[in-house]
């Protein structure tokens, strides 16, 4: 197992702080990474968590898996690798010309 866990389904109100408080208690917190929106600034609901050594991360999961943390079961598990994504930004679609409205021209 990795020593970085995923948690999800954390509340908005849940801080890096907490996340380090709850994890200790299994173990050394390396890292704690409460993602955020880019756009608000907002919590996204989920985190990182990097345990010292793949046991602790083990132990860690075990006991914190489905349990409630700010009213929300958390869903612990292992981290996977970050999936490479196309560069570009999306947004699709065909492009339309935009000739304007009103009146028909003779």
């Amino acid at each position: 197992m990795s020593t970085k866990l995923f948690v999800g389904n954390l509340s908005f109100n849940t801080t890096e702080n907490d996340l380090q408080d709850a994890f200790a208690a299994h173990g050394t917190v390396v890292e704690a990474n409460l993602m955020m929106d880019r756009t608000t600034g907002r919590p996204r609901g989920f985190a990182f968590v990097t345990m010292s050594t793949p046991e602790e991360a083990q132990k860690a999961t075990e006991a914190l898996n489905g349990k409630s943390v700010d009213g929300r079961a958390l869903t612990v598990n292992a981290a996977k690798p970050r999936e490479e994504r196309p560069a570009g930004g999306g947004g699709g679609g065909a492009r339309r010309e935009y000739r304007g409205g009103g009146r028909d021209r003779y």
